[in-house]
C-alpha cells in the first residue's frame, strides 16, 4: 500500500458497497446490485463493530469480514425479551407476531422491539437487535473517502 494513500479513518464520510448476511438468513442488506451507500462514520449509521472493519481500508479494496457470534450486534440477552400487558398498546394498534414496534421511553424517544408472541392478556416483545447473537458476514468495497 502506498503510504500517501487516503485510508478510512474513524470520522470519515465513506462511499462504499456493502453486504450484511448470516448463514441462517442469507443476505439481509446488499448495495452491490444497486447504488452505493455513503455513510458518516462515528455517527451511528453503521454498527460500531462494522465501522471498525472499515478503518485502514483504501479506495478500491474489496474485503469480506466474518464476525463471530455476537461480535457485530451483541449477544442475545434474555432480559431484553419482555411480556407487556396488551393494555400498554393503543386500541388502534393491531399487534401481530413478527411486527416491529417502537415503544415510547420515559423522558422521550423510543425503543424498537419485535413482537414474538401474543396471548389474550400479554404481548411478548424482543428488544434485542434482530441479529444479536448471530455470526455475521460483512462484505465491503470502498469506493471513496471524504
Amino acid at each position: 500500500m502506498n503510504s500517501s494513500a487516503v485510508v478510512v479513518g474513524p470520522d470519515n464520510l465513506v462511499t462504499l458497497h456493502y453486504r450484511i448476511a448470516t448463514k441462517a438468513l442469507g443476505d439481509l442488506v446488499s448495495t452491490f446490485a444497486t447504488h452505493p451507500a455513503t455513510l458518516q462514520l462515528g455517527q451511528g449509521e453503521l454498527a460500531p463493530a462494522l465501522e471498525r472493519c472499515l478503518i485502514g481500508l483504501v479506495p478500491g479494496v474489496r474485503r469480506v469480514f466474518e464476525l463471530e457470534r455476537g461480535a457485530a450486534f451483541g449477544e442475545h440477552r434474555p432480559e431484553r425479551v419482555m411480556d407487556l400487558p396488551r393494555t400498554a398498546f393503543p386500541d388502534e394498534v393491531v399487534v401481530a407476531p413478527d411486527m416491529v414496534l417502537e415503544l415510547p421511553l420515559p423522558g422521550g424517544g423510543g425503543q424498537h422491539g419485535r413482537v414474538r408472541s401474543l396471548t389474550e392478556s400479554t404481548v411478548t416483545v424482543d428488544f434485542n437487535h434482530p441479529l444479536a447473537g448471530l455470526p455475521v458476514c460483512f462484505e465491503v468495497e470502498i469506493l471513496g473517502i471524504l
